[in-house]
């Protein structure tokens, strides 16, 4: 008498499926299925710059130093001077940046040194490390970019550090010594005071819209020579009476009589 082996079908069933799923998903043939890994979510955040390291030398950031990967694959953003704009796709782990579109507009010599240092990094096909709000992107020969993802900064309580002056479409960088020297905050109970790069100063402040109208500005007395004379006089002829504002993520600009402008980054 012939013995049969008999396979329940739900059996037959499993190792039919297990067979199908034995074959490599890449093609690789080494008989396991790989799945694509998920991008790094990189688009929509703002990464503020905190430094750039070539060759073993770490160079810190300036203050509005940052970027942004569009979800139309465009890194806008600027170097801490200069504003610039590149194409950039998000594959898995790898940024891969093209190359930039940027100003040219002469900087203080610490942000020139960081502009031209971020400049050879940050291009072509970056590994990106996400941990928490920390990102470190390294390039194929080691040298790395450590960014920080920030939220938007509110126009009042927030600190504001001037680092350009602009005349209509022109912009100055801050001049040599006067970095951080010019900052203002508007308060809650209606007033904006600070530093004008010289002398402390305050006045009442009323917003209304994109709007602000401004009193009487008090000042300390000090004599302001040399370039933080010149920053003081400045910021002095925009807040003059009534000021326009555009509140950009981290950046501020004060537009006021004469197209007299101020650009100010958010305080970490």
């Amino acid at each position: 008498m012939r013995n049969e082996l008999s396979v329940p079908l739900t059996v037959l069933a499993l190792l039919t499926l297990a067979a199908c799923g034995s074959g490599s998903g890449n093609g690789d043939g080494d008989g396991v299925g790989k799945a694509s890994a998920p991008d790094v979510p990189l688009a929509g955040v703002h990464w503020s710059f905190d430094s750039v390291t070539v060759g073993g030398e770490k160079t810190t950031a300036p203050d509005g130093a940052h970027v942004e990967i569009t979800e139309k694959g465009r890194a806008q953003g600027n170097y801490g001077c200069n504003p610039f704009g590149a194409t950039a796709k998000v594959d898995g782990d790898t940024l891969a940046v093209g190359a930039a579109e940027s100003t040219a507009v002469g900087c203080e010599p610490s942000a020139q040194k960081f502009e031209e240092k971020v400049q050879t990094v940050f291009t072509g096909r970056l590994k990106a490390q996400l941990t928490g709000k920390k990102l470190t992107l390294t390039s194929g020969g080691g040298d790395t970019i450590a960014l920080t993802s920030e939220e938007p900064a509110p126009l009042i309580g927030t600190t504001w550090t001037v680092n350009s002056l602009l005349d209509g479409d022109v912009a100055t960088p801050m001049p040599a010594g006067t970095a951080k020297g010019a900052r203002f905050i508007f308060t809650k109970d209606g007033k904006v005071r600070g530093n004008l790069g010289c002398n402390s100063f305050t006045a009442p402040a009323k917003i209304t819209g994109s709007k602000i109208t401004l009193g009487r500005v008090a000042a300390t007395r000090m004599m302001c020579a040399g370039t933080a004379g010149q920053v003081e006089a400045h910021l002095l002829k925009v807040l003059d009476q009534e000021v326009t504002y555009n509140l950009l993520h981290r950046g501020l600009t004060l537009t006021g009589p004469g197209d007299k402008r101020v650009s100010a980054v958010a305080e970490r």
